[in-house]
């Protein structure tokens, strides 16, 4: 696998990073903050100096200008990349959202219309060389309209959207696209917050995307008891979602 990694220095990225190179795959690190970038190429060297040698370049969801020379940069570093994995977001509380219109405008705009943009610039890319793999973070805030996620999930659901919708059109051109759901994962972005019940932690949910990948699965829930807490939730009457606070 020659993999490119948008998120690849924290959280659950870093922490697919290092599965992959602990096998051996190329990799081509992407964010935003050059010194997470060095110290994460850095670490991965040092933990398998006979398996890889870790490239990286700068790219920031807030500025979409960058992500074609982003990319660039991967290609030329990897000899052609085979696969994508975007697990960048903005996250906050809904509270914090709606007393910050700014800071609504940052977080929908990064999650849903430029990481569409990043994945489009991506698609192409495998598209022209035969097909590869589009791994995208998204989130079960997405599956139902909720009062505690209302505007990260609304991002987070244009996004589910989006990627079923490249699967369905692109599967047969070679395009393997998974969209990964994660619940809430105990990371440096959630440290803030109570762990609600089934939290997971990011070396399950690396276990799992990374085998999905190989499998070439659509969709996958971590932990995977999400995927039937959602299918509930999802048949819930509206007048039910109105009088509970999930």
């Amino acid at each position: 696998m020659k993999a490119v990694i948008l998120g690849g220095t924290s959280g659950m990225g870093r922490e697919i990073a290092r599965r992959l190179a602990e096998r051996g795959d190329l990799l081509f690190l992407l964010g935003p903050r050059k010194k997470n970038l060095e110290r994460s190429a850095a670490d991965l060297v040092a933990r398998h100096p006979d398996k890889v040698d870790v490239a990286f370049a700068p790219c920031d969801l807030l500025r979409p200008e960058g992500f074609s020379e982003a990319l660039d940069a991967a290609d030329a570093a990897l000899g052609g990349f085979d696969t994508v994995i975007v697990t960048a977001a903005l996250f906050a509380t809904q509270e914090a959202l709606e007393a910050d219109v700014d800071l609504t405008q940052r977080l929908v705009t990064a999650n849903f219309a430029n990481t569409v943009l990043f994945c489009e610039h991506a698609r192409k890319r495998l598209l022209a060389r035969g097909g590869g793999r589009l791994c995208v973070f998204s989130s079960v805030a997405g599956d139902r309209g909720r009062k505690p996620v209302a505007i990260y999930g609304a991002s987070k659901a244009g996004l589910s959207a989006y990627l079923e919708a490249l699967d369905h059109k692109f599967h047969a051109h070679g395009l393997s696209v998974l969209c990964v759901k994660p619940g809430f994962v105990r990371t440096e972005m959630t440290a803030a917050l109570q762990p609600p019940p089934f939290a997971g932690t990011p070396d399950r949910v690396a276990t799992q995307v990374i085998r999905a990948m190989d499998r070439g699965k659509p969709l996958v829930y971590s932990p995977p008891v999400w995927a039937w807490v959602m299918r509930v939730i999802r048949w819930l009457p509206r007048f039910v979602m109105r009088r509970i606070g999930f």
